[in-house]
């Protein structure tokens, strides 16, 4: 026995501190395996376990539970910290006089994405069969209490879900602001607040739920005969994020003076410092958006996991410096910060199920798709002022259909996910966004644009410099 204390007397302790610790909520995913009487505390299930057993030492199982759970939540704060990242990155790439607008669009949608995850969001990106049209849409109520070990034990989602309810929450919850985030940064230096405000409030409550709920939900992408596989989101995340940036932006229209009769004038962000600081975070970050994604502490997936993330990220970078060094003559700062990024968005839908030197080949050539993806948005004059659209969008399609390629899965059904998803996430948000520009508007004027954000809607610059 590698334990010298008395597991019994512990677990009887812990039964008068751990219903102090937790409470309730309402949750899904996987579906739970056997939910222990709801009279029943989790210690008495314990120790009925170690009885059933003939006394065998079930402690290891008791850890694995608790270092995974511990594993979730770190992984969700890390991914917390993506939303710095996005904030800096956006920041940084645009002009010093729209810094505080992006700022506070950046509070917003962590705001109310959180709150509105818990309100309608959770329970529809997991209908667990509740569907009004089934497999399609499944709108269901806030999180609410639950009975029962969804909480404080195995209740909830066994050895594959190794977490608590609450866990689970909260670590899905920090995924959900991020499609709203990357429409912030396609659209800056010139939306109205208030109007992308309502937009961002409407896409992550509803837009993102539902099309996450066709895959992370068991809808009809879960269903097909061959499921489609998307581990941790190119596309149901990321792509979904930069369909509804292009539809956004196709609306908006481009920055006043970007696209002139002599050609494509450059607006040059203010801080390539903050812009390197907000990738590095993102990278950073990343490493909890894909490792949380084992949702559980499972040495061997959680391994490969991170081993897969950073070498796609780095052969991204790699890849995307030499491509700006040969098409711009120059290496370019802000396309090897993309280049990276664009890496790690190619590796998201198969970072648990392809070898180390398939990431690297993934990640290499989302840096190459990236550089080309951004130039010929500029040629074509949709005007994305950090690169998001191809970032995520792009590469968001290459990740998830190099899958098939690498990770096994079947390419039909990869090909169809990202059909289906992307026109949705389009169409949604082009119907959405349109419908406030007829009502309020969605663009400022060209006066408040000429002055900046900053000062035109909050009253405020980012820098007061004697």
């Amino acid at each position: 026995m590698r334990y010298t204390f008395n597991l019994k007397t512990l677990l009887l302790a812990t039964c008068l501190v751990v219903p102090l610790l937790f409470g309730n909520v309402n949750a899904q995913d996987e579906a739970p395996e056997a939910a222990p009487a709801a009279e029943e505390s989790p210690v008495q299930e314990y120790l009925d376990l170690v009885e059933a057993s003939g006394g065998a030492d079930l402690a290891p199982a008791f850890d694995f539970f608790t270092v995974s759970m511990l594993w979730t939540v770190i992984a969700a704060a890390m991914v917390f910290i993506m939303h710095l990242g996005f904030a800096t990155l956006e920041a940084g790439l645009t002009q010093s006089k729209n810094t505080v607008n992006i700022l506070f669009k950046n509070v917003w949608i962590i705001s109310i994405g959180l709150l509105t995850y818990a309100a309608m969001g959770f329970n529809t990106h997991y209908p667990c069969g509740s569907w009004q049209i089934e497999n399609w849409i499944g709108f269901n109520g806030p999180i609410s209490g639950l009975t029962g070990g969804e909480n404080d034990t195995w209740g909830y989602g066994g050895l594959s879900l190794a977490m608590t309810a609450y866990g689970d929450f909260i670590f899905q919850a920090m995924f959900a602001a991020t499609a709203a985030t990357i429409v912030s940064g396609a659209v800056a230096e010139r939306v109205k607040l208030s109007s992308f405000m309502i937009f961002s409030t409407i896409l992550v409550a509803v837009g993102y739920t539902v099309a996450g709920s066709w895959h992370w939900g068991e809808g009809w992408l879960y269903q097909m005969e061959n499921p489609f596989y998307d581990f941790a989101g190119s596309t149901v995340v990321h792509g979904f994020g930069g369909a509804a940036a292009l539809a956004c932006v196709m609306i908006l229209g481009p920055r006043k003076g970007k696209y002139t009769k002599d050609g494509i004038k450059p607006i040059v962000g203010h801080s390539m410092p903050l812009a390197a600081i907000g990738v590095f975070l993102l990278f950073f970050g990343w490493f909890g958006f894909n490792g949380g994604s084992v949702l559980s502490a499972n040495p061997g997936p959680l391994g490969l996991v991170f081993t897969t993330t950073a070498l796609a990220a780095a052969a991204g970078a790699v890849t995307s410096i030499f491509t700006s060094m040969i098409v711009l003559k120059k290496p370019d700062l802000s396309m090897a910060l993309n280049g990276l990024l664009a890496g790690l968005v190619s590796v998201t839908a198969g970072a648990d199920s392809v070898s180390p030197w398939a990431a690297v080949i993934m990640g290499a050539i989302g840096g190459i798709i990236v550089v080309g993806s951004i130039l010929f948005f500029d040629k074509i004059k949709i005007d994305d002022p950090v690169g998001a659209i191809s970032v995520h969008g792009t590469c968001g399609i290459w990740g998830t259909l190099a899958v098939a390629i690498f990770g096994g899965a079947n390419f039909m059904s990869q090909l169809i996910g990202v059909i289906g998803v992307y026109l949705f996430a389009f169409i949604f948000s082009f119907a959405v966004f349109f419908l406030i520009k007829l009502v309020m508007g969605v663009r400022v004027s060209e006066e408040e644009e000429a002055e900046g954000l900053d000062v035109a809607e909050h009253g405020c610059p980012a820098y007061h410099i004697q």
